[in-house]
């Protein structure tokens, strides 16, 4: 439990990519690359932060940081330690800097050069490199890979990715599968018209299916209650993926040193994973062969086919990874954001009525096109409850930041979790007001565009930000519609909470009361 409590100490997406062979920072250059603040600045070893000893202290039952959730442990940790501390490395790993401060992340961002430098999930980096390196070969994939090789599968999938004209192409499908999860949920509800304690499975089972269209141009049958074994073997492996990721590459692991026998059984999973999508991809393109569609719609899969066989299984699987669920977190947070304030939600529900005169009347691309207030939901959901916990970069440069030598090449771990919820940025901080994202709002309103723009940014930064977030945006834009166009929904239980693992998952039974809405 002590090291579980631990792990969270700077999030699941810090605590994933904090890791190095080297126990310090990289040394420092003295030809270039200096800030020019650097010849008077305090050196890096006077940053305060805790030792190993406090922070085992503080995270012990009892302590200063057990038992409260992750924006109270940073909020803390800020309070104890200030706007910039080190985090010490432990077994292998290197120290992390994390800091509270919009104009470090900037300054950050600004320098970080062409290729920007965001540590990965090593057990994943392990396999696509030693175990199946004639899968992968010389594109490890968005996940994993740093430096010139990164670059080089960036430029290769931006082209297909990035493209608005790309999502247009998969609302009719994704609104399919949300209409099928609708008739689901309907079945769900209880005497009490709530939804059972396990509804985070069957979000996530929402998701994965979703993915599986986008990623692989097929259903994966994971939605029905009749489920094929192959169904029943994706959602198993996608789950023991992600809880045997977080165990090696989360909480504290020895695995770079002994094979572990959860590092073993992530092999021989991902493995598993790997074949299946092999296949699917094999199958898809005997569908290519046999019914080519039109230059103007051909699906993501097929581009990418056309560029290389490995880089669509490379993100077909990257994907499956980042997709499932961030996307479902995210929604699940904005449900219940709405839940909590029928105002808005009757507001977002009357938008709808504009595109969905019935309750099953089709979403398209066309009709989606101008949905400002269900942007603006969402958006506010998302800063709200993020379904990740920040973001991190290792330093472009010899950096100065609040006074401190940065070296070249250390982790920053960005604190905007805390700073989301904090009234000195986002006035009104704890309140939902989608309309603060909106140009057209109420004077009493604050605007969102007020805030420093470095601290928001739920998709990242820059040339290194989430390829897939046009995609999320649409599925989660998709799922809500349905939603709150069909149900009235609401909240009886505790405040929603979250935990951090590999990314922020809900802690509470999802529990929602839904009513079905007249018209």
């Amino acid at each position: 439990m002590l090291r579980k409590s631990l792990a969270k100490v700077c999030g699941s997406t810090w605590s994933v990519r904090w890791r190095s062979v080297q126990a310090q920072p990289a040394s420092v250059s003295t030809e270039d690359g200096f800030d020019s603040e650097w010849e008077s600045a305090k050196p890096y070893s006077s940053i305060p932060g805790p030792n190993m000893w406090q922070l085992f202290r503080g995270f012990a039952k009892g302590g200063r940081y057990a038992d409260v959730s992750l924006v109270e442990v940073h909020k803390r940790m800020r309070e104890d330690y200030g706007t910039i501390f080190k985090m010490p490395g432990m077994m292998g790993r290197r120290d992390m800097v994390m800091s509270f401060n919009p104009e470090d992340f900037e300054k950050v961002f600004r320098t970080e050069g062409v290729w920007p430098m965001r540590r990965g999930l090593d057990s994943m980096t392990y396999y696509r490199q030693k175990v199946r390196p004639e899968v992968f070969g010389e594109l490890g994939g968005l996940v994993t890979e740093q430096g010139e090789s990164w670059q080089k599968m960036r430029t290769i999938v931006n082209p297909v990715m990035m493209q608005p004209k790309t999502i247009k192409l998969y609302v009719d499908q994704v609104d399919e599968v949300a209409r099928e999860f609708m008739t689901i949920v309907s079945n769900l509800r209880d005497a009490k018209q709530e939804l059972p304690a396990n509804f985070d499975e069957w979000i996530n089972r929402w998701a994965l299916e979703t993915m599986g269209v986008l990623a692989l141009d097929t259903r994966l049958g994971v939605l029905k209650t009749d489920q094929t074994e192959e169904a029943k073997k994706i959602l198993a492996l996608v789950r023991a993926i992600f809880d045997l990721m977080y165990e090696v590459d989360v909480l504290p692991s020895v695995w770079k040193y002994y094979k572990t026998p959860s590092f073993n059984k992530l092999m021989k999973v991902f493995d598993e994973l790997t074949d299946i999508i092999m296949v699917k991809i094999e199958n898809a393109v005997v569908k290519f062969e046999n019914n080519p569609p039109s230059e103007g719609n051909q699906s993501v899969l097929e581009k990418l086919l056309k560029i290389n066989k490995h880089v669509a299984v490379i993100m077909a699987l990257d994907m499956l990874m980042a997709g499932v669920d961030t996307t479902s977190s995210g929604s699940m947070g904005i449900l219940y954001c709405l839940a909590k304030n029928p105002d808005k939600q009757a507001k977002l529900r009357d938008e709808l009525r504009t595109i969905l005169p019935r309750k099953d009347s089709p979403l398209t691309a066309e009709n989606m096109r101008n949905l400002p207030y269900l942007r603006a939901c969402i958006k506010e959901g998302l800063r709200l409850f993020p379904p990740t916990s920040g973001n991190l970069r290792a330093t472009g440069k010899n950096l100065v930041l609040q006074g401190y030598r940065i070296p070249e090449g250390t982790d920053l771990a960005m604190g905007t979790l805390v700073l989301q919820h904090d009234e000195t940025f986002f006035k009104r901080a704890q309140d939902y007001l989608p309309e603060r994202w909106l140009t057209e709002r109420d004077a009493d309103i604050p605007s969102g565009k007020d805030s420093n723009p470095f601290i928001f940014l739920p998709f990242g930064f820059g040339s290194r930000s989430c390829i897939g977030k046009r995609l999320a945006m649409m599925e989660m834009e998709v799922i809500t519609a349905r939603l709150v166009r069909q149900y009235e929904t609401r909240w009886n239980y505790e405040d929603f909470k979250t935990r951090a693992t590999l990314i922020n998952i809900p802690a509470n039974p999802l529990r929602f009361e839904l009513k079905e809405v007249d018209h």
